[in-house]
């Protein structure tokens, strides 16, 4: 509710339109009507900084609220040259139960190939042994559909975990190879 109220404030301060009042008394000698919108114009920008802080700390702090590091579990989507394949959607799987499913927009793709990388699932899970299981989709060499799942193993202990699932091509069988790794 807060986190609503605060973003609210941010959008309104970002779109108000810095306004003059009008005052029946005469400015002070020596200022002018361009340094009491200068001054007002700085207040507003100190405001709209100020709400701006607050709500990257408010961010933070519902991240730390809602996934603590000792039971957080991260999975992110790279790829590396991308001639044989051309990703669509990823779809995730922890302990058969689906957690995550991202269709990609070509502007994403394009990132992802230009070295990007996307936090497609944040959650929690509990200390032990966890099967992922990853799923993806695109356009395959020759332009095919293509459909490759790649499955890990992980143990999850105390403390954060971060699961990389790269895409690569691997030029000497023409293919795609999909690769899941922990990363340490």
């Amino acid at each position: 509710m807060l986190r609503k109220l605060i973003a609210l404030l941010a959008c309104a301060l970002m779109s108000m339109p810095v306004l003059a009042q009008e005052t029946s008394s005469e400015p002070p000698a020596g200022a002018s009507e361009s340094d009491d919108f200068k001054s007002l114009d700085q207040e507003v920008q100190a405001l709209k900084k100020e709400v701006l802080d607050l709500n990257r700390e408010l961010f933070v702090l519902e991240e730390e609220l809602l996934f603590p590091a000792n039971t957080q579990v991260a999975v992110f989507v790279s790829m590396d040259v991308g001639e044989f394949f051309a990703l669509d959607s990823v779809t995730l799987k922890l302990d058969n139960k689906e957690v995550a499913n991202y269709l990609y927009t070509e502007r994403e793709a394009q990132a992802l190939l230009k070295g990007g990388v996307h936090r497609v699932y944040i959650g929690n899970l509990k200390a032990g042994e966890h099967e992922l299981i990853a799923l993806f989709t695109g356009q395959g060499p020759n332009v095919r559909d293509y459909r490759r799942g790649a499955t890990l193993k992980l143990e999850k202990g105390v403390g954060a975990k971060y699961v990389e699932l790269k895409i690569s091509d691997r030029a000497s069988k023409a293919q795609p190879e999909f690769v899941v790794k922990e990363w340490e």
